[in-house]
């Protein structure tokens, strides 16, 4: 018995509303997790903590560049001539100190070559602990 007699045959058909679902729940999973980066709206409130001074302040030595690039050690004038000369003189400076900071105390103007030159020295010189001095802007009217 054949019920199909004049039944025709129905082409199958594509459904496009699953695929959208999930591109749709893809394209939202995207905008939830990624980070967008806030360059000029940087809001930073250090948190503050209390301490005793330390006991023992480790060794530091000073290293001033100013604007035209002369360099002075620890109130030595230095001539540059090499990164390994500097490096010398730095390793003289921090004497037989266990672990001496370097304190760059770089010009506004100065190069950032002439600063590159001490930290490259301090590194050929195995003195890994370095930082850069600041000052506090002027307020007006003080």
């Amino acid at each position: 018995m054949n019920l199909r007699r004049n039944a025709s045959r129905e082409e199958p058909e594509i459904n496009f509303i699953p695929l959208i679902d999930v591109l749709l729940v893809i394209l939202i999973f995207l905008m939830v997790t990624t980070t967008y980066q806030r360059v000029k709206e940087l809001s930073i409130t250090l948190p503050e903590a209390e301490a005793d001074q330390a006991k023992q302040r480790p060794k530091e030595v000073n290293v001033g560049i100013d604007a035209q690039g002369r360099y002075v050690i620890d109130r030595g004038v230095f001539t540059f001539t090499s990164v390994p000369a500097m490096a010398d003189q730095l390793r003289r400076a921090a004497g037989d100190a266990k672990d001496p900071i370097i304190v760059i105390n770089a010009d506004a103007n100065a190069t950032h070559q002439s600063v590159i030159h001490v930290m490259e020295a301090a590194r050929a010189a195995g003195l890994v602990h370095i930082t850069f001095a600041t000052q506090a802007p002027a307020t007006p009217g003080k």
